[in-house]
């Protein structure tokens, strides 16, 4: 067993009653509605008949202006149950499936890509595409070395049960400006936390920072909770994913909702001790609005799909990223060759400000030749919804 007790996952009180902001349980507003992607700004008047009217979402334009307010409004529709006591063991840990990346639509423009090889070139990672709309050469995934260096315990792994299923994304420890020093919050992808259009929050959603960082289970090797859980399980207490992606995302398919696939989760320490930052002993800044021409990313995960196995952190220097574009009113992704499988959805996306490591994007989708990855860049969207996050469950 993990040395780190599993203590009750009670609700936290206040803290959740005042951010309720991730439905596991519930789904939040009426996706079906086909008038969720209106043009006034979210609202919960009375309507005619004396009832609230119902929740409606903007336009991706008018999104960029939601205030403190608008959020809030949003945020009301959704509550989280925390992961049941005892839930996860190291069976299910190790049997839980890679959240396949969403398949981006085929581009006409752009020849099938080709699989890659067992041993594949080593390609110029700093490179960007020659041609527009051609995708970046493809960068072999490495694995990170045992025992992992300090400043790489902020990279772990979310796991989550979707319906009857145990699922695993990755997951990176993000500074929490109104806790300096002691933020409990995971960046990640939305489609590791929800379901999309119709769907609904997944459930037993628990970070597991620095997984196997001692490389106990590497190689096949048997090991117990302790070795692939060094922190134990930290579950989540609240979260949050972008309002188009519940309004929009079909999550097996790249499209528009995944220029906003990012999202949040807070989390809560097994023994109730120090904060997640204090015990890996860091956290990465998010870096938004990050300067495109100036980005030069490495890319993390823990990709579970063949031919890796999940139980390695692995990355890519995937060197000046490439402009996906997508709908015009939204951010074009950034793109990176890369043969990160399943798995590696959420993980963080690294580039250096003022000599240090920000976070500028996470994995979001993939082509099924694994040969790149792309991320959500990280504009005003997501630093008003990470903003109001931060804020509200302080």
């Amino acid at each position: 067993m993990s040395p780190i007790t599993r203590s009750s996952r009670a609700v936290l009180g206040a803290s959740v009653a005042a951010l309720t902001v991730l439905a596991a349980t519930a789904c939040g507003p009426d996706n079906s509605d086909p008038a969720v992607a209106q043009t006034t700004a979210p609202t919960v008047a009375g309507s005619a008949t004396g009832k609230p009217a119902p929740f409606k979402l903007p336009t991706a334009e008018e999104l960029k202006t939601w205030k403190f307010e608008d959020w809030d409004k949003w945020a009301q529709a959704n509550v989280i149950t925390p992961a049941v006591k005892g839930y996860w063991n190291l069976q299910k840990l190790l049997n839980a499936k890679p959240k396949p990346m969403p398949q981006p639509p085929a581009d006409p423009t752009q020849p099938p890509a080709q699989p890659t090889s067992a041993a594949p070139a080593q390609p110029t990672a700093t490179q960007p595409p020659a041609v527009p709309g051609q995708a970046p050469s493809v960068v072999p995934a490495k694995p990170v070395a045992h025992p992992f260096a300090k400043n790489l315990h902020v990279n772990g792994k979310i796991f989550f049960k979707d319906g009857n299923e145990d699922y695993v994304c990755s997951g990176t420890v993000v500074s929490d400006p109104a806790n300096p020093g002691k933020s409990n919050l995971v960046w990640t992808a939305s489609h590791c936390l929800h379901g999309g259009k119709g769907g609904k929050y997944y459930t037993n959603i628990t970070f597991a920072p620095a997984y196997n960082s001692n490389g106990l289970l590497s190689g096949g090797k048997q090991g117990d909770e302790a070795a692939a859980e060094p922190y134990g399980e930290w579950d989540a207490t609240a979260g949050m994913v972008s309002p188009q992606w519940t309004a929009e995302a079909d999550p097996e398919k790249g499209g528009p909702w995944s220029q906003y696939d990012f999202g949040i989760i807070k989390v809560a320490n097994p023994t109730g001790g120090k904060s997640l930052e204090e015990t890996v002993g860091g956290s990465v800044p998010l870096w938004f609005n990050a300067p495109r021409e100036q980005l030069s990313v490495t890319s993390y995960g823990y990709p579970a799909g063949k031919p890796f196995d999940g139980v390695e952190l692995e990355h890519c220097d995937g060197g000046k990223p490439a402009a996906k574009p997508g709908e015009p009113s939204r951010p074009a992704m950034l793109a990176i060759g890369c043969n990160m499988t399943g798995g590696s959805s959420g993980g963080g996306w690294y580039a250096t400000k003022d000599g240090k490591p920000a976070l500028v994007s996470d994995t979001s989708i993939g082509n099924n030749a694994n040969t790149y990855e792309a991320g959500p860049y990280l504009e005003d969207v997501a630093a008003h919804m990470f903003d109001y996050f931060t804020k509200k469950s302080k």
